[in-house]
């Protein structure tokens, strides 16, 4: 699939938009003014494979303690600013990757002015982050209801308001909890404008709710092409927003590096504890950045046949199981043995 080409920006230390690669972002949920908590979920998210991380800054104390926090991590920090022009300028001080503040929300053109002049000086984006629950009274007046044609207008009218002094690293975002209303949004706002889109679905919900929500509208708009940065939000630890952002990416092509897992169903010709065997393979093998598509079958009949396609994969028999490559049997294995050898196998491809 080939994607839109929109404007390419730099965050931090990567880029967003353009020929750059689909990022991941998320959003811890500790105090930004606890240093100590903040810098440990980063670090959780580096480890995870996040891009981008974004933290809360309620207050100068917040907007303060980014400088340290950012100091300690080595992913771009965004500051989440709601209104307080001033904590905008602070968190450039503290030297944060990118603001996500509307403009619109910050009082007169001149403290939009200010703003803009600081993050232009220091190359740093504005992501202007509509919410299907935040948009102004008299767009809603206006349609009567939220739908996907007031949240592109909301966002235009901020874009509009940065583009009036001359600021352009813009990235846009149009969230809502309705899956096919963001959906509709992401298509209308892509075909207005050439800025880099930050794509999700906003509350999505618990992570099993969220997870199916957040899937079906990011995958829908990213198999259109539509989609720069991507945060899945979940109620839950941020880290399995990172997890399912990057399986979204894996699922569609954008995401190279890591394990790919088949695994079948069970029924009734299988074995061996197959549930058992798949969790503890993808949990395992979930640090691995081998570009490798793994099969977890639960029979020995068809198992190697239909994962022909995957480089390294097993097969369940009656207490033991076949390890198989590109479809070729290469030993068999005792069922408690099964994943050590799978993953000492994987360990030498």
């Amino acid at each position: 699939m080939e994607r839109i080409k929109t404007k390419k920006i730099k965050v931090g230390s990567i880029y967003v938009g353009g020929d750059s690669p689909i990022s991941v972002q998320s959003m811890n949920n500790t105090d930004t003014r606890d240093i100590e908590t903040t810098v440990k979920q980063i670090t959780e998210f580096e480890k995870a494979g996040c891009d981008i991380t974004r933290c809360a800054v309620p207050d100068m104390e917040a907007a303060k303690a980014l400088k340290k926090i950012i100091s300690s991590v080595n992913i771009p920090v965004v500051a989440d600013i709601h209104f307080d022009y001033r904590l905008a300028l602070l968190s450039i001080e503290s030297g944060v990757a990118a603001l996500r503040i509307n403009p619109g929300n910050i009082g007169s053109i001149e403290r939009v002015k200010m703003v803009a002049n600081a993050a232009k000086e220091r190359n740093i984006p504005i992501r202007i982050g509509v919410n299907s629950g935040s948009l102004e009274k008299e767009i809603l007046s206006k349609y009567g209801k939220i739908c996907p044609e007031a949240l592109v207008e909301s966002a235009l009218k901020h874009v509009q308001i940065l583009e009036s002094v001359k600021f352009n690293d813009i990235v846009i975002s149009l969230k809502s909890s309705n899956v096919m209303q963001m959906i509709e949004s992401y298509k209308i706002i892509s075909s207005k404008v050439d800025y880099p889109l930050h794509v999700g679905v906003t509350e999505a919900g618990t992570v099993w709710r969220g997870t199916i929500k957040s899937s079906i509208g990011i995958g829908t708009l990213l198999s259109q092409g539509i989609g720069d940065t991507i945060r899945v939000s979940l109620t839950g630890d941020p880290v399995e927003e990172i997890r399912v952002g990057k399986q979204i990416l894996k699922s569609l092509g954008y995401l190279k590096e890591g394990i790919e897992f088949i695994s079948c169903p069970t029924c009734g010709r299988t074995k061996i504890n197959l549930i058992q065997l798949a969790n503890e393979a993808e949990e395992r093998l979930a640090a691995c950045n081998k570009n490798l598509k793994v099969a977890i079958m639960g029979c020995v009949v068809n198992g190697p046949g239909e994962a022909r396609e995957a480089d390294i994969g097993i097969a369940g028999g009656v207490g033991e199981g076949l390890i198989f490559k590109k479809g070729e049997i290469i030993k068999k294995v005792k069922e408690d043995k099964l994943i050590d050898e799978l993953i000492n196998e994987i360990n030498k491809m």
